[in-house]
């Protein structure tokens, strides 16, 4: 027993304490003990920035998937005031199918804490990035996923915008809101896809 104890000793020992978080980084990097290596994730999410270190450990295609998890679950526990949560969102947008599913696992846990970057970027003037934060409110739809999609589309002027909430609110929408949906085939009355789009939605709503 004196000897189990005497090891568990000298593995603790064999753990560092870091003074900041380019300490920890390198001893990360240098190290390719498992569990040194997951010791290290947790430290360097302690640190100031230390969150974006991490998702860029995973924000590319040839992730390993032990230390993608590892720092899926440490971000999961931060604090969302800390949390790097646009970088988060950017992994949605990487081919890698695991790594979007981490990332849309990792907003969930925030909830309405990311909801004042969705509303940034859906106010925003970049089409793209307005089709993003439709793309990321139907992955992590949170409760107010609908009103947003609602509130959108009441202004939206950009049919592909406008088509792809339609199609998420084909999933979440309400039957309240197909006077709205019907008023878009107005709005976009010379375009066959959005007619059909619309009606798709329509249908679904209904049941």
């Amino acid at each position: 027993m004196a000897l189990v104890k005497k090891h568990q000793k000298q593995m603790v020992d064999e753990l560092p304490d870091f003074a900041t978080l380019n300490e920890v980084i390198e001893y990360f990097e240098e190290t390719n003990d498992a569990q040194k290596q997951d010791y290290a994730i947790e430290e360097i999410g302690k640190f100031p920035d230390g969150g974006t270190f991490l998702v860029s450990l995973i924000d590319h295609e040839e992730v390993e998937k032990n230390i993608s998890t590892k720092v899926a679950s440490v971000i999961s526990n931060m604090d969302p005031n800390d949390a790097p949560i646009e970088e988060i969102m950017e992994l949605l947008k990487l081919n890698n199918a695991y790594v979007r599913n981490l990332g849309i696992s990792i907003l969930r846990n925030f909830g309405t804490a990311i909801k004042y970057y969705i509303v940034k970027f859906l106010i925003g003037d970049d089409r793209d990035l307005r089709i993003f934060a439709i793309n990321v409110l139907g992955d992590v739809n949170f409760a107010e996923s609908r009103e947003m999609l609602v509130e959108l589309l009441e202004k939206e002027k950009d049919i592909n915008v406008a088509m792809t909430a339609v199609d998420y609110m084909g999933e979440i929408g309400e039957l309240e809101d197909i006077p709205l949906l019907k008023a878009l085939k107005t709005r976009f009355e010379d375009d066959f896809y959005a007619q059909f789009a619309v009606d798709g939605a329509i249908k679904m709503i209904e049941g």
